[in-house]
């Protein structure tokens, strides 16, 4: 069992015979009466999330999922094949059970398959991952990392906010967590 206080982003947890990860947490003291915390859950196998108000005293069931090395191979028909790197067993997942890993996941990438009772339910991504940019707007003599930013689409389809010296064929690095620009690689 974990405490209220004890939760934080990334924890996954049981309820109501369901698995969640926390995506935000709030502890809440009102002026009157005890404490609430406030959580942001995504449902790990149907992929939404829910807001969910708890008393800051009731204790929570730790889900344990175990992890095992996994690549990337392709998707089809929105599936997505991931080989074990032990095995070499081919596990396909559906695009619910990856919901914002997709923005991240590009071919061969080594992961890790989060697995609870034997069920696949999730990929976790390293912190950061190396992107290419295919589009986005020119960059102009002057620009600063500092001045402001513009947007680029990178290989995987997502579109994010990089600074102005940043160009088509660049590869940055960028936060799996926040989906925010790190640096430029080349």
């Amino acid at each position: 069992m974990i405490d209220a206080g004890e939760l934080k982003r990334g924890i996954t947890i049981e309820l109501d015979g369901q698995l969640y990860q926390v995506l935000d947490y709030q502890h809440i003291k009102m002026g009157r009466g005890s404490a609430q915390v406030r959580l942001k859950l995504r449902d790990i196998r149907a992929g939404h999330t829910t807001e969910r108000s708890f008393q800051a005293s009731e204790t929570f069931k730790r889900a344990f999922l175990e992890r095992r090395p996994v690549q990337y191979l392709y998707n089809e028909g929105g599936l997505y094949y991931f080989m074990d790197t032990k095995t070499f067993e081919q596990l396909p997942l559906d695009k619910s059970m990856l919901g914002d890993t997709l923005n991240y996941l590009k071919d061969d990438a080594n992961l890790e398959m989060l697995t609870h009772q034997g069920k696949p339910v999730g990929i976790q991504l390293p912190v950061s991952v190396e992107l290419k940019v295919v589009e986005t707007g020119p960059g102009f003599k002057g620009d600063t990392a500092s001045a402001g930013s513009k947007p680029a689409k990178l290989e995987t389809g997502i579109t994010i906010k990089v600074p102005f010296f940043i160009n088509n064929g660049d590869t940055i690095k960028v936060d799996t967590r926040t989906g925010e620009y790190l640096e430029r690689i080349s």
